[in-house]
């Protein structure tokens, strides 16, 4: 079951769209899809959708708001990708993290458990890393993360678990970038990285050219174990 609510910003009286995905029966706990730099489109709502079928309250925030609410964007349509990467540019990133904290607060009052991880893809990526160091999130989860090096000076106040999964060829994360992010984490007791060898960005889309069946696979079969052993 799946509907759009609206959700008060932190500072209020303000309010952002999040499609929410809900199982059948009580969930387990919540986990926040934070979008690519392609809005809350088909391929996230599916990512939410799969998440309410493994028993889990799915939310994505609609984190372009303040610049064009509801956008939906194709990677595979050059004006669209273009597109997309003029929104990112314009994104208040700091601003996308209070939503993300609000729409955390949001998941807590709906779940019993009161547990809410995250999970997030591209831009996405980057920002679940911002939510592990500047949100008490239980769980989070970046897939193919943009300029997380610039982010390490962060890593001390990421208090609760952390997976990155990381694409050796992404073609917006050069070899120099993961090797900073390795040497930055490798050693943090909270987070764990995974190399994907010969893998492009976007490699675990739900759609498009972009997905790679085998290795979308095995990162989401090791992002549900995650989430299991520390939502459940």
């Amino acid at each position: 079951m799946s509907e759009t609510v609206r959700i008060t910003t932190l500072e209020g009286p303000d309010a952002f769209d999040a499609y929410i995905a809900r199982p059948e029966g009580e969930p387990k706990s919540a986990i926040i899809v934070i979008q690519e730099i392609f809005g809350v489109n088909a391929g996230i709502r599916r990512k939410c959708d799969k998440l309410a079928e493994e028993g889990y309250l799915a939310l994505a925030p609609d984190l372009f708001w303040r610049i064009e609410r509801g956008v939906e964007l194709d990677p595979d349509i050059e004006p669209e990708f273009q597109r997309a990467l003029s929104l990112m540019g314009k994104l208040n990133q700091d601003a996308a993290i209070r939503d993300i904290e609000a729409t955390i607060g949001y998941a807590r009052t709906i779940v019993e458990t009161g547990k809410v991880g995250a999970v997030g893809y591209c831009l996405g990526g980057r920002l679940a890393y911002m939510t592990a160091a500047r949100t008490d999130a239980n769980a989070t989860v970046g897939y193919y993360g943009v300029g997380i090096d610039g982010l390490l000076r962060e890593k001390d106040a990421i208090a609760h678990p952390l997976m990155l999964h990381i694409p050796t060829e992404d073609g917006f994360v050069d070899k120099e970038t993961q090797a900073k992010m390795h040497e930055g984490l490798d050693d943090h007791p909270k987070v764990t990285l995974y190399d994907y060898e010969g893998l492009d960005h976007g490699f675990a889309t739900e759609f498009g050219k972009r997905r790679n069946e085998e290795a979308a696979t095995l990162a989401d079969k090791r992002t549900a174990e995650f989430f299991a052993k520390h939502l459940a």
